[in-house]
């Protein structure tokens, strides 16, 4: 084979990465492709799915559609989003205790009052929020695929505010990939918690899923858990406690597709405290970031599990505005093999910003964490969670923000970090706006963002680091219902917009016969 035909191929190939779904982006924090091995290039194809929103008549859900502009995307293309088809029961969040509702054509008659067929919104140019929204329990997952100009960084959120009852308050979520394996630290099948796993399949073909609990004494039997199928296109909703009789405040959810894949997250609802959207921790790692506790957290609970056959020693510290801090009374945590770890932090950042940084005290060993946040106090309290993240990389996006209610929070943990953040237009109007900051290594900040001029309607924020350590970061929605402050969290890892194509021009004489 000759050296031509060998660039052909190679050409071929690296354009096929491009056209591809994009799955994963690099967590390097400057997201730089590395010199003569490959470039980074926008993605052209994308998908992503929302969960069911919630089954609460008082429901009321907002989605927030937005493209980042990138340079070098193709021309032309679409963005998307329909609803996920019924799934069978599996003791799901349906009022009749037979799991979420079903296909209601794009978003039903009911969810919104939109007739059949009528998408809950449709997506804008690049560098222009799109919103709408449904009220009422019987909203259905979404499928959503982008391609051309609308895929690179597409990103959608999923906002949800509940009056009263159960799980009241504030919930969000990111919508994400379908993939083949989650983790989630901080699930419950304690008395007073309603925890929800839900379950989405984009593709054409059946996928079949196990679910594996892990309390503080090691693995819970739940064999109800195994072998779960979730339909083409379908969505399904799994209750806790309906796969183990054993009651526990602390748990973590081993989410596995033996075959296919899904999109997954957990609705954690509390008959006191509020509720909010467990998302997906990162995957298991020695070194671990958790970004942007609310400086006026009344307790943060820690929640940590380690998959692997070594027990791991964790080095417990703070992110504060000032510089790095160790927790008087909560200098480490011991997390042994297969069980959950839960350590109270109290208010552990006293009226700062703050980001918690977990590394091993002696031997690496992979491990799993989130947070779970509390804001308030008695019966005013409402809760919602962090989980370990990856660092922001290339850029990160996140939709859905207001004037008023948005706090951003930066950190810096490994070095001192610069990022650009840029203010999209508004959904209804306004300009973009861009600020730039520095982050002191060690340190957390909440920054003033920008805010478009002249805004209307929500609008999205865009970090990309411009020089530095590893940046992390997370968005806080606040909203007031009543006196309760209501809130949630969402962190900010890549928005998968690039991926790394090998570049062909390399010597592949060595191939040569």
């Amino acid at each position: 084979m000759n050296r031509t035909t060998l660039s052909l191929i190679a050409g071929t190939a690296a354009l096929a990465a491009v056209t591809a779904f994009a799955a994963v982006d690099s967590p390097a924090a400057s997201g730089a492709a590395a010199a003569g091995t490959a470039a980074r290039l926008p993605v052209e194809r994308t998908s992503l799915v929302c969960p069911a929103p919630s089954t609460s008549d008082l429901a009321e859900t907002t989605y927030t559609s937005f493209t980042p502009v990138t340079k070098g995307a193709a021309s032309g293309g679409a963005a998307r989003l329909r609803a996920a088809g019924e799934q069978s029961a599996h003791g799901g969040s349906g009022k009749d205790g037979k799991g979420d509702k079903g296909d209601k054509g794009d978003t039903g008659e009911k969810g919104g009052g939109k007739k059949a067929g009528q998408p809950v919104l449709t997506p804008k140019a690049p560098g222009t929020p799109a919103t709408g929204d449904t009220s009422g329990g019987d909203a259905p997952a979404l499928l959503g695929t982008a391609d051309g100009a609308f895929a690179p960084g597409w990103t959608v959120q999923e906002t949800t505010e509940v009056a009263a009852g159960t799980g009241r308050g504030l919930l969000g979520v990111t919508c994400a990939g379908a993939d083949t394996e989650f983790w989630f630290p901080g699930a419950s099948t304690a008395a007073g918690r309603t925890d929800y796993v839900h379950l989405t399949n984009p593709d054409d073909s059946a996928a079949v899923v196990d679910i594996e609990l892990y309390g503080k004494d090691g693995a819970i039997k739940a064999p109800l858990g195994e072998n779960l199928t979730v339909g083409p296109g379908a969505s399904d909703a799994v209750l806790l406690p309906t796969l183990t009789e054993v009651r526990q405040t602390d748990l973590t959810v081993h989410v596995s597709v033996r075959s296919g894949r899904v999109g997954a997250a957990v609705r954690a609802l509390d008959d006191k405290a509020g509720g909010d959207w467990l998302a997906p921790a990162a995957d298991p790692a020695a070194d671990l970031v958790l970004p942007g506790i609310p400086k006026d957290a009344t307790d943060v609970r820690l929640i940590a599990f380690t998959p692997g056959d070594d027990d791991a020693d964790l080095k417990i510290r703070l992110a504060s505005p000032d510089g790095l801090i160790t927790p008087a009374g909560h200098e480490s945590a011991h997390v042994k093999s297969g069980m959950t770890a839960a350590v109270d932090l109290g208010d552990v950042t006293r009226g700062e910003a703050g980001s918690l940084v977990l590394t091993p005290t002696g031997q690496a060993v992979p491990v799993v964490a989130a947070l779970q946040v509390v804001r308030g106090k008695g019966d005013q309290r409402e809760t919602a969670f962090i989980p370990a993240t990856a660092a922001v990389g290339t850029r990160a996006t996140s939709a859905g923000n207001s004037a008023k209610g948005t706090t951003l929070a930066l950190a810096a943990p490994e070095g001192t970090a610069t990022v650009k953040v840029t203010a999209s237009a508004g959904s209804e109007g306004g300009t973009p706006a861009a600020k730039t900051y520095t982050i002191k290594s060690g340190t957390t900040q909440n920054v003033d963002a920008p805010v478009p001029t002249g805004l209307k309607g929500t609008y999205a924020l865009t970090l990309e680091p411009v020089s530095g350590g590893p940046l992390y970061a997370s968005r806080t929605l606040g909203a007031t219902t009543r006196s309760t402050p209501a809130f949630t969290i969402q962190t900010l890892p890549t928005d998968h917009g690039l991926v790394s194509v090998p570049k062909t021009e390399q010597d592949l004489s060595i191939l040569q016969k």
